[in-house]
């Protein structure tokens, strides 16, 4: 049996009361690592049930790609307590040990019910869009049945609900989803006592039928933070599938014969690639944020390793493609670059009146985009970098510095004339251009050392 176990998306860690002892944290790693890892239950030898907890965490750890470590740390903590679907996450993209699928390349579904939280035909098209999804790229077709018993039985119940699995009220078990076979192999249910939506108010139908609905078809879990079967549930718009699950998919069913072309969601960059570049970084009331792609790590100082995730799961309304951004912890602010536009953050809401465009603040029109922004603490200027040029800007009075443009070769010797990124932490000014960061002092204008672009990620 699968299903889909969703913790409140509001906690992003348990450190209250909770957590406040190591008993509370090691009692909720081990009913973790018992859930999704396999890890024996019952009275064993205390030092072979010490071996099993370190093999199991250590299979989690390496499973998020965080620091195997073997040691309940706090980032492996918090990823405990994050949403995610409660199938166990065996293998990578790959389908169940045992190939289940469907025999017939022709699957039938039929909704047995439906939510009152959305109408009749939201609920039809959500269903039929994450089947779509992944017809379009395998040989699969799906037909509708009106009465009978189908392939895939869909419907919504709350707790016990005929299938002796029961759900668990708000908040607990969202959904699950029974692999291909007969009986209740591939049927889907969704849980009755969540709120759900068609976009990201609440859980999102389609997003959750997409993903259970692979696990109808015989898709296990990915490692990838962008595929559509990765644990954790994400919110985001577009098409849903990433590479890593089309690779999945096909590797049971094949490819589409019709060859349509389908252009899936792009893996999520792997950090310690060593040709990594980045778009953007910024600091966040004291955490670190860089941008790559459809996602940015997060970096906190008493995180281990950087999180990786998705841009439209935290910011549903910045595009998914950052182009620069800078923090004003004074007015405690975050500007975002997109294009000719720009949009401020306070936190992580949106500031009213935004977007804006970015010649609002006294760029030229010539000027489209901006390469890489940052906010120097001592002097209270933000530096803009375009090409080869940069303006200085003055946050106190809101206006662009006279005597600007100039030359970023001129004004910062010994670094390449155009930035991807740039931030300032320390009295030291980081540029990033391609696979290099520059660490430069900015006062005395010198580069003191160059290192990988992903030094800064622990690689």
């Amino acid at each position: 049996m699968l299903f889909w176990l969703l913790l409140p998306l509001a906690a992003q860690s348990l450190a209250g009361p909770l957590l406040a002892k190591e008993k509370d944290r090691r009692v909720l790693a081990e009913r973790y690592l018992r859930n999704f890892y396999g890890l024996p239950a019952g009275l064993r030898a205390q030092r072979s049930k010490a071996d099993d907890f370190k093999s199991k965490l250590s299979e989690m750890q390496k499973f998020f790609k965080l620091e195997v470590t073997g040691n309940l740390d706090d980032n492996t903590v918090d990823l405990m307590t994050q949403a995610r679907c409660g199938v166990p996450d065996i293998g990578e993209y790959n389908h169940f040990p045992q190939d289940l699928k469907w025999k017939n390349n022709m699957v039938t579904f039929r909704i047995l019910n439906y939510t009152p939280d959305l109408r009749k035909s939201d609920v039809d098209r959500a269903i039929r869009n994450a089947l779509n999804a992944w017809s379009a790229v395998t040989p699969l077709t799906f037909k509708k049945q009106y009465y009978g018993n189908a392939d895939i039985m869909i419907s919504f119940g709350r707790k016990e609900h005929g299938d002796h699995n029961p759900f668990d009220g708000p908040n607990g078990l969202l959904a699950h989803a029974y692999p291909p076979g007969n009986g209740l192999g591939g049927d889907t249910h969704f849980d009755e006592d969540e709120h759900w939506s068609k976009d990201s108010s609440a859980y999102n139908l389609f997003i959750v039928a997409a993903h259970e609905l692979g696990h109808a078809l015989g898709m296990s879990h990915s490692t990838d933070p962008g595929a559509l079967m990765y644990p954790i549930y994400m919110y985001a718009k577009g098409y849903p599938l990433a590479e890593d699950d089309v690779k999945g998919i096909q590797a049971l069913y094949g490819p589409n014969p019709d060859h349509k072309k389908i252009k899936p969601k792009p893996d999520a960059p792997e950090k310690c690639d060593p040709e990594l570049s980045f778009d953007a970084i910024t600091e966040l009331r004291g955490e670190t944020i860089i941008f790559k792609d459809k996602f940015y790590w997060h970096i906190h100082p008493q995180m281990l390793e950087p999180q990786e995730i998705l841009i439209k799961s935290t910011w549903p309304f910045i595009p998914s493609k950052i182009d620069a951004a800078y923090e004003n912890p004074e007015k405690d602010r975050v500007i975002i670059f997109s294009g000719i536009r720009m949009w401020a953050l306070k936190g992580y809401d949106l500031v009213a009146g935004y977007p804006k465009y970015i010649h609002k603040l006294g760029l030229p029109k010539r000027v489209r985009n901006v390469d890489a922004a940052v906010y120097i603490k001592d002097t209270g200027k933000t530096l803009f970098f375009h090409e080869e040029e940069y303006w200085s800007y003055d946050e106190a009075s809101g206006t662009m510095d006279s005597g600007y443009p100039r030359s970023i070769e001129t004004d910062f010797p010994g670094m390449d004339d155009e930035f991807d990124a740039a931030v300032y932490q320390h009295g030291f000014l980081y540029f990033f251009h391609g696979n290099k960061q520059y660490e430069y002092h900015y006062r005395s204008r010198k580069v003191l050392r160059i290192l990988r672009t992903n030094f800064i990620l622990g690689c």
